[in-house]
């Protein structure tokens, strides 16, 4: 379906404009780059600009960044694009080392916020390499007749050869969004066809290849124009704004001459008399608390013309009506409200809380009618309901509360602390507190009562009571276990059961021990409670616990008392417990069996089976297994790998932290070639790091040697022999075993090589020398040596000449050494 454009709508009836309102605000968008920063080299005293640009809805702001601060600084200056799509960050005159640094550009809106980072390099003149681009030739001042054809010349040098690139008024030139009419020539000349009033400016060509960047000289492009009265190219536009928000109005004006711009507030000059800009004047407001009309005025000898911008602060919502409740279930209640604001507004919030309780109100975000269920809540409490209006400003003030009480619902939680006791050998005294969550008005209890607890409960016995929390239940056999349930019931029906507790019919036999709780206390205890039987004559009390399912059950006998520490037990197990009482009668029932799991520990043991490759002669490989899964003592959460080289140059030790615990293998790099390195493995818990691996020995792979042979002397023995000797690379620099060594030669005349160079191959890892013969008498010859290992050749040395003579050998170098 096609809808027409909003903007374009200046008359419109009020269910389009709706219609219009409801399509931007599902339009909003998060932030998106189109253009971002590329890292930069300048040189002291130049100049450096990175360019970001974003798009999004609401339309990002761009802020710009060095070291996580705002920049502020008299030599950074962001320039905006008219557009409002991005800006540019300029330094000028570039300072080092002040200015290197990573910046970073920052683009957010109200749905979200995405960055990127750019690297900033500053040389001295003296660190400039070769090849680093110069400006031959630069833009010159250039007069120009409107509708004209101007053209900046750049011309530009380097290795490789820069690409040219302009910026006008320290924005980026365009060349692809102007029907061809300003293009970039093949000499990086800048054609400007056609030329506008808008073309005039300060021009830059910009040089840049992979060692840097150079700036050109400003130069400024008049275009000459002939007398046009002022008109506005961008009028001021109105604005909605918080209370106490800040806005920039931009106002541009044209003309020849080019009038002045200034701003004004009823009859009062906002902008000073000798300070009035020429063609563009941006007005910057902050704080503002009220609306107003500001007016921009654009003046020269052709005349005065003027445009109004309305600055519009938008007030935040009034309260709605007191909310009506218009149904009511136990979890739900209903709500209907009146908006009470006359302008739209965004959505409401509702907000709800416990009556008479302290707690904060939860929050209802985002409801779109005046008509809502509030769901989630306990039967048969009382809440309180209020709701707030919002607009684009925020939220406005809630409206009065109104309370009211969920309806009845059958009890969600059994009674609390059921207890049995013998009266006799054949009468028991049950007692019990009210459930937790009674849901309503409790009417009753049952108590469910039998000897064969794996029967059904509605086989079991079943004893009514009325208004009281303790009853007593007769007729029952004697020296018998009775499995005991109760439940609560409302008028709306009945809870869940208790769990079940024992008795045994059995005078003077205590009953179970109420409340027992396991809590782990360290990674070897676990501290046990309970509230004793109401009993004057326990003696003692049976504990029975086990490692794990499967484990073998253990006896423990604890004198009176309501707690007892369980020690010498294993990290992260899980246990099981049961508890009885004991009297001179004899033991009690036992509670229901409960669990506790130990707290974590350190590995107690390295991981295994440790192994090194080395893939290249600058990384190894390293491999593992975790520890056995009964000296791990908890949850894996990382892996650390300690290294230190044995026999090269860097001998510090290192560590890598931070490895992901479900890998097994690791890639060490950036490593010293042909070098030795010591290797352990830890395994960590979230308690910390196990004990280190037994350390593997690996040394790097061979490389060619990135040193040539030293010391290279090259003599002539007769008219077709000459002698050469050398001493092996530096040690450092070998990268393996030094398996020979060749001699390079071919014939020179003038200056330059002649003929195909030749090869002699010395498979002596300790040679010293060459005698080459066959050579051409009175000839000249120039020479190198390098060294090779099993991974092929090295560095070349410097070449040496000699020449043959007939009878006399002459020796020279031409001080390449």
């Amino acid at each position: 379906m096609l809808v027409p454009s909003c903007r374009m709508m200046h008359v419109a009836r009020p269910v389009v404009v709706l219609l219009c309102f409801l399509l931007s605000a599902d339009a909003e968008t998060p932030p998106k780059f189109t253009r971002t920063p590329v890292d930069q080299t300048g040189v002291s005293g130049g100049v450096a600009s990175f360019i970001c640009q974003a798009t999004g809805d609401p339309r990002p702001k761009i802020v710009w960044n060095k070291k996580g601060k705002k920049v502020s600084n008299q030599r950074f200056e962001v320039i905006e694009f008219d557009d409002g799509s991005g800006s540019v960050l300029r330094i000028q005159p570039l300072r080092t080392p002040r200015d290197e640094a990573i910046y970073e550009c920052v683009a957010s809106n109200s749905v979200g916020e995405i960055s990127v980072s750019t690297r900033l390099t500053v040389l001295r003149e003296d660190q400039i390499p070769r090849g680093f681009p110069t400006i031959d030739m630069g833009p010159q001042l250039k007069v120009v007749e409107r509708t004209r054809t101007a053209t900046m010349l750049c011309a530009a040098s380097g290795n490789p050869d820069p690409e040219i690139t302009w910026f006008k008024d320290f924005l980026p030139v365009d060349t692809s969004n102007n029907n061809g009419r300003i293009k970039q020539l093949r000499s990086g000349a800048l054609q400007i066809e056609l030329s506008e009033e808008s073309d005039q400016g300060k021009y830059e060509c910009v040089a840049t290849n992979s060692a840097g960047t150079r700036y050109s000289a400003p130069a400024n492009l008049y275009v000459r124009v002939r007398r046009v009265p002022p008109r506005f190219s961008i009028p001021p536009t109105n604005h909605e704004i918080m209370p106490g928000g800040s806005v920039n109005i931009t106002c541009v004006a044209v003309g020849s001459p080019m009038p002045y711009v200034k701003w004004m507030l009823g009859a009062e000059d906002l902008t000073p008399e000798d300070d009035m800009p020429i063609g563009r004047n941006v007005l910057e407001l902050n704080d503002v608390r009220q609306s107003a009309n500001y007016t921009c005025v654009a003046m020269s000898t052709l005349g005065v013309i003027e445009a109004i911008a309305q600055i519009t602060v938008k007030a935040l919502p009034k309260p709605p009506g007191t909310p009506v409740v218009t149904e009511s279930t136990a979890t739900s209640i209903t709500l209907t409200w009146d908006s009470g604001n006359p302008e739209p507004v965004s959505y409401y919030i509702i907000q709800h809380k416990p009556k008479n309780s302290e707690e904060l109100y939860k929050e209802i975000d985002g409801v779109a009618t005046t008509r809502y269920s509030v769901a989630g809540l306990s039967p048969y409490s009382e809440y309180e309901f209020r709701v707030v209006a919002v607009n684009n400003i925020g939220r406005g003030p809630p409206s009065e509360p109104v309370s009211t009480r969920t309806s009845e619902q059958a009890p969600s939680s059994a009674p609390r602390s059921v207890q049995a006791r013998m009266l006799s050998s054949t009468t028991i005294l049950v007692q019990w507190e009210e459930p937790e969550e009674p849901n309503g008005q409790i009417q009753g209890y049952r108590v469910y009562y039998t000897m064969d607890p794996t029967q059904h409960v509605n086989s079991w016995m079943k004893h009514n009571v009325a208004d009281s929390h303790i009853t007593t239940i007769g007729n029952l056999v004697p020296q018998k276990t009775y499995s005991v349930k109760v439940l609560a019931f409302t008028s709306v029906g009945d809870g869940p059961l208790s769990t079940d507790i024992q008795v045994i019919t059995q005078t003077g036999v205590p009953g179970q021990p109420l409340n027992f709780k396991a809590e782990p206390e360290s990674e070897t205890s676990i501290l046990l409670s309970w509230t004793p039987p109401r009993s004057d004559t326990i003696s003692s009390y049976e504990l029975v616990y086990k490692d794990g399912d499967q484990g073998e059950e253990q006896r423990v006998s604890i004198e009176p008392t309501t707690s007892y520490r369980l020690q010498s037990l294993k990290p992260n197990s899980l246990y099981y417990f049961r508890l009885a009482a004991r009297s001179p009668q004899g033991l009690g029932a036992s509670t229901a069996e409960i669990s506790a799991r130990t707290m974590q520990s350190k590995p107690s043991a390295p991981p295994q089976d440790i192994s090194c490759t080395s893939p290249s002669s600058t990384s190894i490989l390293v491999s593992w297994q975790p520890p056995p899964v009964e000296k791990q003592n908890g949850i894996i959460t990382e892996y650390s790998i300690k290294y230190i080289g044995i026999d090269g140059e860097d001998d510090k030790p290192h560590e890598i932290l931070g490895i992901a615990s479900d890998t097994t293998q690791y890639l060490l790099e950036q490593l010293e070639k042909w070098t030795e390195y010591r290797i352990s493995v830890t395994a960590h818990t979230d308690v910390g790091p196990g004990p280190e691996s037994l350390s593997v020995l690996i040394r790097t792979d061979e490389d060619v040697p990135s040193g040539p042979p030293r010391k290279v002397e090259v003599e002539a023995v007769n008219s077709t022999s000459v002698k050469v000797s050398w001493r092996s690379p530096v040690p450092n620099k070998q990268h393996g075993q030094i398996r020979g060594y060749q001699v390079h030669y071919v014939r020179m005349e003038n200056g330059e090589p002649k003929g195909q160079p030749m090869l002699k191959d010395v498979m002596l890892a300790d040679a010293q020398e060459m005698i080459i013969s066959g050579l051409q008498p009175e000839t000249t010859y120039s020479l190198t040596v390098t060294a090779y290992t099993t991974k092929g050749d090295g560095a070349r040395s410097k070449p040496k000449l000699v020449s043959t003579t007939g009878a006399e050998m002459e020796m020279f170098s031409p001080g390449l050494n």
